[in-house]
This record gives structure tokens, C-alpha cells and sequence, in this order.
């Protein structure tokens, strides 16, 4: 009970404020009578609403589960920032085995956990949730953005996505050589999922050659198949091994945290784009990476075509709009490349600083996002 002076008896454990001590709100969500135990972090809303995908994974523990939505969240505000978009940053994870534990009533329960948030926080598909989960969802809400077209939404976002890849590649290739053009370089991809097979297809079709792996074989097969159909050259590496190919440039596309200091210490590139989710084990690598002389483009920006598609749903699905911003991801990585160069500093400071600039120019003007203070463009109804 609360003491006479109104404060908290020392007993209570204040280390849970500490942890999230940089975001504005976390949601535990338990429904007992569909099996769901989610948390929802809302990182920062001073460009609008928190957006970012719900993932479902059998994590060990609360903790482990809450460490990584607070590390996601806090991503999802620099990749809004950096895009350009009138999001905040906000992230969502299941807990569960996402082959065994999911039904369309739990993913219902949650639109609803997600609905008594009034409009704080948009969210969609991520690792280990699909499109038709959200279907469910939406049935309580409307706060769900990535919907399939046949529900008024743009669809696969692996399309923008991947193309934010290619355009990533070709701002460092004007940095590295002093043009696009991608003919005759070698390039390695790990991982041939929906959006590293088509950043593939994408080089090949510029005339690259390309190292890749990826644990399904099958996966490695069709792209082999489409190599011949274009003319391009594929090469299949075992797993590790692709760290240490002779290539221009790395494009990881598959799991994060692959870039520590055993991995870079193999490194024979010039230069790293690639659609993983964070691909630094941490952000000193980025310093490890700057003194071996290697160019990082950092994650969230090379994979924000994605995340441009889901936030321009909520205007009304429009393919041609979203191909166009993506092209932006060119120039922004430009910008972060020009500005490590003239400060000395790494893509990553160079790329937050940018990001912390408009958050800061913004929160003089649009501090909070309450529902009574919409951003400029009409939310879906």
C-alpha cells in the first residue's frame, strides 16, 4: 500500500522503468481463453502514430521477449525518420510458436488489445506472422496497415523492399567508383527469402555475379534457374563460407546480429547493403567496419521500402506512389555516406544524427500524438 506521503514502499522494483526508461509506453496483452501473451512498445510518436510489425516467436522468457520489442521499437522511429514518414517508432511480439500456437481467435483477440490503444500504434506483419493473421485483426480494428489487396491494402511489401536494396547498391557504388553502373561486380548474398531472392534477380538483371547461400536448397536451385534465364552467373557457398568470398559488395538478407568481430575479420568487401534486420551484433562494429575500410549502409534505411508501402496503405493503396518514394532510399543513403566522409564518423553515427535531427525539428511543433491530434492525412476508416 502507498505510504502516507504518497510514495511507493521501497519493496517495488523500479528496473522495469529503468529498461524502457526511452519509451513512451509498453502494453502487456493476456487472453488466457485463446492462449495470447503480447507486448506492445511504443518507442516515440513525435512524427505521428508508432508503426511497426507484430512478430510471433517461442521466446524463452518475458524478459527476452521485452529486450527484443524494445530494441525493435526504438529502430522502427530512426526508419520512419529516415523515410521520411509521418510514423513513430513502435513494435509488437507474440509469444509462441507461430507453427502451433496460432489461431484466427487470438490474432482477433489482439486487434482488440491493439484497438484500445485509440490509434497509437499501427501495425502489420513481421517474422513468424503472415497477412491473413491481420485479416483476423482487423476484424476488431482498424489500425492494421500491410493487408492483402483483396482487403484494400498494397499487398507484398518484399517488392518495394527489395528494389530499396538494389537503389542502396547503386548510391554506394556511385560513392565507391563513381557510377551505377553494377556490370561485371560480384556480389554475396546470405539468405534467398521473398526479399533476398528479388534483390537477386535485380543484380543479375545489371549484370552482376553473384556468391549466395541460404539453407533451403531449393531456394538456391531457383535462382540458378533464373541465372541461366538471364545470362548472369550464381555461385553456391555453404553457410560461412560466404563471409570469405572474393565479392564487391555483402548483402545480408537473412537473420540478424551477423556482423561481430569473428565475421568482419573475413570480410574481403568493399562495401555492405543488405535487407537483415540488425545486422551489427552492435553498433561498435559499425567503427570496426569503418576502419577496415568497408562502407555500411546502415539497415533500417536499405529496408525502409517496406515499411514506405505499409505507411502509404493508409492513404490509399497506390503502387506507382510507393515505387516512387522508395527511389528516395538512394538519395538517403548518399546523404549518410557524405555525411560519415565530412565528419569522420561512422554511417551509423551519421544515419542516427540525421534521424535525431528530424525528430528534434519536429517535437518543437508536435510533441505527443494523442487521437485528437491526426496527422495530415485521413487514417482508413
Amino acid at each position: 500500500m502507498p505510504t502516507d506521503n504518497n510514495e511507493l514502499p521501497s519493496s517495488i522494483s523500479f528496473d522495469l522503468f529503468t529498461k524502457i526508461q526511452e519509451h513512451e509506453q509498453i502494453l502487456c496483452c493476456n487472453d488466457p481463453d485463446t492462449g495470447l501473451k503480447a507486448i506492445i512498445a511504443i518507442h516515440n510518436t513525435t512524427l505521428g502514430p508508432a508503426l511497426g510489425g507484430t512478430r510471433m516467436r517461442p521466446y524463452k522468457s518475458f524478459d527476452e521477449a521485452l529486450k527484443d520489442v524494445l530494441r525493435l521499437s526504438k529502430g522502427m522511429t530512426y526508419k520512419c525518420a529516415a523515410a521520411d514518414l509521418d510514423f513513430g517508432g513502435g513494435k509488437a511480439v507474440i509469444i509462441g510458436d507461430p507453427n502451433k500456437d496460432k489461431t484466427p481467435e487470438m490474432f482477433r483477440a489482439y486487434g482488440q488489445f491493439i484497438d484500445s490503444l485509440n490509434g497509437r500504434f499501427y501495425t502489420g506483419t513481421d517474422m513468424g506472422t503472415v497477412l491473413d493473421d491481420f485479416v483476423h485483426a482487423h476484424k476488431e480494428t482498424n489500425c492494421i496497415a500491410g493487408l492483402p489487396e483483396e482487403y484494400g491494402g498494397g499487398g507484398e511489401t518484399s517488392i518495394p523492399t527489395a528494389l530499396g536494396i538494389l537503389y542502396s547498391i547503386q548510391a554506394m557504388a556511385n560513392s565507391l567508383w563513381g557510377h551505377e553502373n553494377l556490370s561485371g561486380k560480384k556480389f554475396a548474398i546470405q539468405g534467398l527469402g521473398k526479399v533476398g531472392f528479388k534483390a537477386a534477380e535485380h543484380l543479375l538483371k545489371e549484370g552482376a555475379d553473384l556468391y549466395v547461400t541460404d539453407i533451403s536448397d531449393e531456394a538456391v536451385s531457383r535462382l540458378t534457374k533464373r541465372a541461366k534465364e538471364l545470362d548472369g552467373q550464381v555461385i553456391a557457398v555453404k553457410g560461412e563460407e560466404i563471409y570469405g568470398t572474393d565479392a564487391d559488395i555483402f548483402v545480408p538478407c537473412a537473420i540478424g546480429g551477423i556482423l561481430n568481430d569473428e565475421t568482419i575479420e573475413q570480410l574481403k568487401v568493399k562495401g555492405i547493403a543488405g535487407a537483415a534486420n540488425n545486422q551489427l551484433a552492435n553498433d561498435d562494429h559499425a567503427l570496426v567496419l569503418k576502419n577496415k575500410g568497408i562502407l555500411y549502409a546502415p539497415d533500417y534505411i536499405v529496408n525502409s521500402g517496406g515499411v514506405i508501402q505499409v505507411a502509404d496503405e493508409l492513404y490509399g493503396p497506390d503502387k506507382n506512389r510507393v515505387l516512387n518514394k522508395t527511389k528516395a532510399i538512394y538519395h538517403s543513403i548518399l546523404e549518410v555516406l557524405c555525411q560519415a566522409e565530412t565528419h569522420d564518423i561512422t554511417t551509423v553515427e551519421a544515419a542516427h544524427q540525421i534521424c535525431e535531427n528530424r525528430l528534434k525539428a519536429r517535437n518543437k511543433r508536435n510533441s505527443f500524438f494523442s487521437p485528437n491530434k491526426r496527422p495530415k492525412w485521413q487514417i482508413r476508416q
